[in-house]
């Protein structure tokens, strides 16, 4: 039940329903902004989000926002969408956090420094995403492109993982 929320499970909900409206309104910098009504159905899909931070309903939020860009703003890129990436990415963190136990488990300060510099280093791979986007703008065509973008983001998972993964018995 709510009531049961400890402070922190409040923090890590507030979270969840502000990252996907954030990184909504990232767009009208970037050029395309948000319908009010969009608005509110990203926010009450990542209220319930919040609230059943288990659920497989919390990809609903997060996929409008991402269909949202990608059919509004096409193939412009703004750094603008550097913040959009950050706000989904907590709101994401803040929900596997949040699903970690009962709704009455109080936040752990040893989990989140866990989780923290995981989220760090899967931000780090969206400016690189967006720059190697940038250069690659005119060459999408090239089939080329897509092999050393595959090569990008395996080396970058083979480098996080070899940093932050846990071996067994550690």
């Amino acid at each position: 039940m709510i009531a049961e929320w400890t402070r922190g499970q409040w923090v890590l909900r507030a979270i969840v329903v502000l990252g996907p409206v954030l990184a909504l309104l990232a767009a009208a910098p970037a050029g395309a902004a948000p319908w009010g009504w969009l608005v509110v159905l990203v926010g009450l899909l990542a209220a319930l989000h919040a609230r059943w931070p288990e659920s497989a309903g919390g990809l609903a939020a997060p996929g409008v926002v991402v269909v949202f860009w990608a059919a509004a703003l096409g193939d412009r890129l703004s750094a603008w969408a550097l913040a959009a990436a950050a706000g989904l990415l907590a709101s994401h963190v803040a929900a596997l956090l949040a699903a970690y136990g009962p709704d009455a488990l109080g936040l752990d300060v040893p989990t989140v420094r866990l989780w923290l510099p995981r989220a760090g280093a899967a931000f780090l791979l969206a400016p690189v995403v967006l720059l190697v986007a940038r250069l690659l703008r005119d060459r999408s065509d090239t089939p080329a492109a897509w092999v050393v973008g595959l090569a990008v983001a395996l080396v970058a998972v083979a480098v996080a993982t070899a940093a932050l993964g846990r071996r067994v018995g550690d």
